[in-house]
């Protein structure tokens, strides 16, 4: 049981490090849209999809399903950013980019899980 924990805390820490890594090469401060964190959220999708398609073939074992689903994938994507993010740009001059950015996140990452299994599948 206390593997489990290992297995998500090591996944988790790669995540946010990637997360880190990414969100400083992709955004600038001038950036009104935040798109570091769609991006990072859709390549998370993706990358979930895959792993959901890897799992239900049954070529995933449950502790890489913690490192990578659970932990990596929990650790790189991140819902508590999109809604800071978000209730930033309703506050903003611009209050349509946060239609805009929750629209293109939800669309977009059902997208790229959708398409990460059918990669497997």
């Amino acid at each position: 049981m206390m593997n489990n924990y290992l297995w998500v805390f090591l996944g988790g820490g790669l995540g946010s490090i990637c997360r880190y890594a990414m969100g400083r090469w992709i955004s600038s401060p001038s950036q009104q849209f935040p798109w570091a964190t769609l991006v990072i959220n859709v390549v998370s999708g993706l990358i979930i999809g895959i792993l959901a398609g890897l799992t239900l073939k049954g070529s995933l074992r449950p502790n890489y399903q913690l490192l990578l689903m659970t932990g990596f994938c929990g650790g790189l994507s991140t819902f508590s950013t999109f809604s800071y993010e978000t209730l930033k740009l309703l506050q903003g001059p611009h209050p349509i980019l946060a239609l805009v950015y929750i629209g293109a996140s939800v669309i977009f990452c059902l997208i790229m899980v959708y398409l990460g299994m059918k990669i497997i599948l």
